[in-house]
């Protein structure tokens, strides 16, 4: 028999250049909480349940990725999906991202995900489980 590891995802990690002002977005977006401090250099926080986490790591050059993707400009490296319960859910969760801080995007492929940025210009998606 092979013997693979026990390999778990522990956290999504984020580069921005504010840490403390993108994870207090997605903390308001989310309703999570802060889990973990590194002044200055790193952060993360945790969902309700404390089984996802996200951290963000500053990055004093970071550049927004351009979306859709264009030749020569930045890409994204990943992005992240929320899923919501409904069309309508889609809706009120597009409209409390715009609240936090989120734009959506002019450009949208389907009517299944909705295409979000954070406030330094991550994408992520909302879609309906």
């Amino acid at each position: 028999m092979n013997n693979v590891p026990t390999i778990k995802l522990k956290s999504i990690v984020i580069d921005c250049p504010d840490i403390q002002a993108l994870a207090d977005f997605y903390i308001r977006m989310l309703g999570w909480e802060k889990d973990y401090v590194e002044e200055g250099e790193f952060l993360d926080i945790r969902s309700p349940l404390g089984d996802v986490k996200i951290a963000f790591q500053t990055n004093t050059d970071y550049v927004s990725p351009v979306w859709p993707e264009e030749p020569h400009a930045q890409q994204q490296m990943l992005h992240m999906d929320f899923a919501v319960q409904s069309k309508e859910d889609m809706e009120s969760a597009v409209k409390h991202a715009i609240s936090c801080g989120a734009t959506k995007a002019a450009i949208q492929y389907s009517d299944e995900w909705t295409v979000m940025f954070d406030p330094v210009g991550h994408p992520f998606c909302f879609v309906v489980e």
